[in-house]
C-alpha cells in the first residue's frame, strides 16, 4: 500500500514539470524573409503583442494565402508539444486589431481593422463570422482552429472579439503567433557525416529544423555519432552572413563532418547532387550536367539561372553573364519588392498626375472628377465644370448662380432663402419684422412685398408710406371695395402703433389689400378689435343693392393718382364713411357685449341672494299657528269709495 501510495507520489511530481513545460513551448518555422513563432499561454492581446514585441517582433501578420500557410505549419509543430481534449477549439491571437472609437467599414477587406505592425487593408481575408459593429471599445482577431486536429487542413478561420485584459484574456485564448522579419536567409548546414546541428535565431528561439536560417542567426555544429566517452570528435560555431548585397550565406564552406569510413554512404556526403569519392577516403561534390558548383563546394545552380523561376509576382527572369546570375523585371505599374524576386504594385497616385481626384488601380490609375465636375469626353479627359443653373436642372425656387464646382440660390427683393439645402424662398412679413412696421398706420403684407394704408378719416400720402388727414366725403354710403382694386394676394394686416401725422396735404388716397391673416390694432384705439379683411365687409346699404360713390369727391384728390397707381381710386371718401360706421359697429358691439356680461353677472347675484333668503326660511323653527290659515283682510284701498264715481262700488 505504502510503495503504490509513493508511486502515485512520484508520477504527479513527474508530471508537474511537463505541465509548466506546455506553457512556455514554442514552434518556429521560417520562410522567405521572415520567421513565425507559435506559443502556448492565456494571454490577452495586449500581453500577447509585449511579449513578441521584447524579442523584436509583432503579432504576426496574415496578409497573403503563403503566410497563413507558414503560419499553419507553425501551429501544427505547437499542437504537438501538447495534447488537448478532443474536439476542442482553440483562438490564437494575431496582430489585426481596431481601436476604439472606430467604426466597422463593411466596404473594405479587413472591415475597419489594420495590422500592428501598420497597414490598413489586404487581399487576402478568412473571416470566420461577420465582425460586429461595436465602437464603444477595442477589437481584436484571433485565428479559430481545433486543438485535436494537425491543422493541416483548411487554413485557420478568423475570429474577431474582445481584446481581454490581464485578468480576463478572453474566452478560448490558449496562445498567440509572433513574426519576426529579416534582410535575408541563409541555406540549413548540410552535413557529410554523423553529427547535429542547432540554429540560434536573433529572437532567442532554438531550432534543428529550419528551412530557412534568419541573418545573423548562430549554427551550432557537433560532430559525432554520441555512442560512448569521446564520441563527439569537435564542435563548431558558424554565422550567417551577407556576404554581398542580397546574398547571404555562411562564414565557411565544404561538407562537415566528414566521415573517412562512411565516405559518400552518409547523406551522399554532405552533398546536394553528385558524390565523388577519393582513393584515399576523402570525397568531393559535383554538379549535373546544366548546374555548376556553389562557393560552397556543396550546393549547385543551374548555369541557367532563370530555369528554376527564381522570380514571382509577375517578374520576368533575365539571366546574367556566364549564367551566374540573374535579374527579375516587374511589367508596367509594378515594381519590385524588397527580395528583388516579386513584383508589388506601384501607387502612381503619389506623383498627382491626376487634375483632381487619382484612384490607384493594380498596375495602372484612374482618374476621376470632383463633385460638381464631369468629364469632358469618354476618356480620361479634362473635368469641366457641371452647369447646375441650366434649364431644367436647376434646384432653386428662385434665381440660380453657377459657380465652379458648386452653385448658390438667391431669392428675389421681399423673399429671404429657406431650407436645409438653401434652395427654397420664402416670404418676408415686412408688417411683423423685429424692427417695426414700415409703415405710419395700417401695413398689408403680401406676396415679396407690403402695402400701406389708413385708418377711416385718413389718406395715405404721396410716398406711399405715412397718412394725412383727410375731408370727409357727404353722398350716400360707399359701396365695399372692390376686388378688382386690390388684386388677388394675400397679405397680413398691422396697424401702426403711432398715430399718422397730419400735415394738411388733402391729397393721397387708402390703399387697402386684401388680407388672410389676423390684424392688430394700433395703442391709440382703447378696445382691441380684429379687423376682418376688407372683401369681407358688408355693404352699409339695402342687402342685394348696390350703392354708387358719391358724385361729390374733392378735386384734389385726383392729383395723386399717377403716385398711388391704379389701386389707389377716387373712393377714399366712400371708404372712409364705411370705415368710421364700421369702426362705431365693433365700439357698440364690444360695449353691448360688456353689458351683457354685466346682467349676467347681477342676475346670478340676485339668485344667489333668493336662494339663500330661501333657505334661512326653513331654518326657523315652525310655531303652533304654523298648522292654520288666516282668513285676509279687505285691503284697505277698498274701503273707501270714490264719492265722484257715477256708479258708486263699482270701482277697481
Amino acid at each position: 500500500m505504502m510503495a503504490m501510495s509513493l508511486g502515485l507520489l512520484l508520477l504527479s511530481l513527474l508530471a508537474l514539470p511537463r505541465a509548466g513545460a506546455a506553457e512556455g513551448q514554442e514552434a518556429v518555422v521560417c520562410a522567405g524573409v521572415a520567421c513565425y513563432t507559435a506559443h502556448w499561454g492565456k494571454l490577452s492581446a495586449d500581453d500577447a503583442q509585449q511579449r513578441c514585441s521584447k524579442k523584436g517582433g509583432n503579432l504576426a501578420t496574415v496578409k497573403t494565402e503563403e503566410e497563413a500557410r507558414h503560419i499553419q505549419s507553425a501551429l501544427a509543430r505547437l499542437l504537438q508539444t501538447a495534447v488537448p481534449p478532443a474536439g476542442r477549439m482553440g483562438r490564437f491571437w494575431i496582430g489585426l486589431q481596431r481601436d476604439k472609437g472606430k467604426c466597422l467599414d463593411s466596404n473594405r477587406t479587413l472591415k475597419g481593422f489594420s495590422w500592428v505592425g501598420g497597414g490598413e487593408d489586404t487581399l487576402y481575408t478568412n473571416w470566420y463570422k461577420g465582425a460586429k459593429n461595436s465602437c464603444i471599445s477595442k477589437r481584436c482577431v484571433s485565428l479559430l482552429l481545433e486543438l485535436s486536429l494537425p491543422a493541416l487542413g483548411s487554413l485557420p478561420r478568423w475570429a474577431e472579439g474582445p481584446c481581454g485584459s490581464s485578468r480576463s484574456p478572453g474566452s478560448g485564448i490558449e496562445g498567440f503567433v509572433c513574426k519576426f522579419s529579416f534582410k535575408g536567409m541563409c541555406r540549413p548546414l548540410t552535413l557529410g557525416g554523423p553529427g547535429r546541428v542547432n540554429y540560434s535565431t536573433p529572437f532567442q528561439a532554438s531550432s534543428s529544423s529550419l528551412q530557412a536560417v534568419p541573418f545573423a542567426s548562430v549554427a551550432s555544429v557537433a560532430c559525432g555519432d554520441g555512442d560512448g566517452v569521446g564520441a563527439v570528435s569537435f564542435q563548431s560555431y558558424f554565422l550567417c552572413k551577407e556576404k554581398a548585397p542580397d546574398v547571404f550565406d555562411w562564414d565557411t564552406s565544404g561538407p562537415l563532418c566528414v566521415s573517412a569510413q562512411l565516405g559518400c554512404d552518409f547523406n551522399n556526403g554532405g552533398c546536394q547532387q553528385e558524390c565523388f569519392e577519393g582513393g584515399d577516403g576523402s570525397f568531393r561534390c559535383g554538379c549535373r550536367p546544366g548546374f555548376r558548383l556553389r562557393d560552397d563546394l556543396v550546393t549547385c545552380a543551374s548555369r541557367d539561372p532563370c530555369s528554376s523561376s527564381p522570380c514571382s509576382g509577375g517578374a520576368t527572369c533575365v539571366p546574367g553573364p556566364l549564367g551566374k546570375d540573374f535579374t527579375c523585371h516587374c511589367p508596367q505599374g509594378y515594381q519590385l519588392d524588397p527580395t528583388q524576386q516579386g513584383c508589388v504594385d506601384v501607387d502612381e497616385c503619389r506623383d498627382a498626375p491626376c487634375a483632381q481626384e487619382c484612384v490607384n488601380t493594380p498596375g495602372s490609375f484612374r482618374c476621376e472628377c470632383w463633385v460638381g465636375y464631369e468629364p469632358s469626353g469618354l476618356g480620361e479627359g479634362p473635368c469641366w465644370d457641371v452647369d447646375e443653373c441650366a434649364p431644367g436642372r436647376s434646384p432653386c425656387t428662385q434665381s440660380c448662380t453657377n459657380t465652379e464646382g458648386s452653385f448658390y440660390c438667391s431669392c428675389e427683393e421681399g423673399y429671404i432663402l429657406a431650407g436645409e439645402d438653401g434652395t427654397q424662398c420664402l416670404d418676408v412679413d415686412e408688417c411683423g419684422g423685429q424692427e417695426g412696421s414700415p409703415c405710419g398706420s395700417l401695413c398689408f403684407n403680401t406676396e415679396g412685398s407690403f402695402r400701406c394704408g389708413c385708418l377711416p378719416g385718413w389718406e395715405l400720402a404721396p410716398d406711399g408710406v405715412s397718412c394725412t388727414e383727410g375731408p370727409t366725403s357727404p353722398g350716400p354710403p360707399p359701396r365695399p371695395p372692390q376686388r378688382g382694386h386690390m388684386g388677388n394676394e394675400e397679405g397680413t394686416l398691422v396697424l401702426s402703433a403711432t398715430t399718422p401725422s397730419s400735415t394738411g396735404d388733402p391729397e393721397g388716397t387708402s390703399k387697402v389689400a386684401p388680407t388672410s391673416r389676423g390684424a392688430s390694432l394700433p395703442t391709440s384705439i382703447p378696445v382691441p378689435v380684429s379687423l376682418a379683411p376688407p372683401e369681407m365687409l358688408a355693404p352699409s346699404g339695402t342687402p342685394g343693392t348696390g350703392t354708387e360713390p358719391s358724385t361729390h369727391q374733392p378735386t384734389a384728390t385726383a392729383a395723386p393718382r399717377e403716385l398711388a397707381g391704379e389701386d389707389f381710386k377716387a373712393e377714399q371718401s366712400d371708404e372712409g364713411a364705411d370705415g368710421q360706421r364700421l369702426l362705431l359697429f365693433y365700439i357698440l358691439g364690444t360695449v353691448v357685449a360688456i353689458l351683457l356680461l354685466l346682467a349676467l353677472a347681477l342676475g346670478l347675484l340676485v339668485c344667489r341672494k333668493r336662494r339663500a333668503g330661501r333657505e334661512e326660511e326653513e331654518k326657523k323653527p315652525q310655531s303652533a299657528a304654523d298648522s292654520y290659515s288666516w282668513v285676509p283682510e279687505r285691503a284697505k284701498s277698498r274701503a273707501t269709495e270714490n264719492p265722484y264715481s257715477p256708479t258708486p262700488g263699482t270701482d277697481c
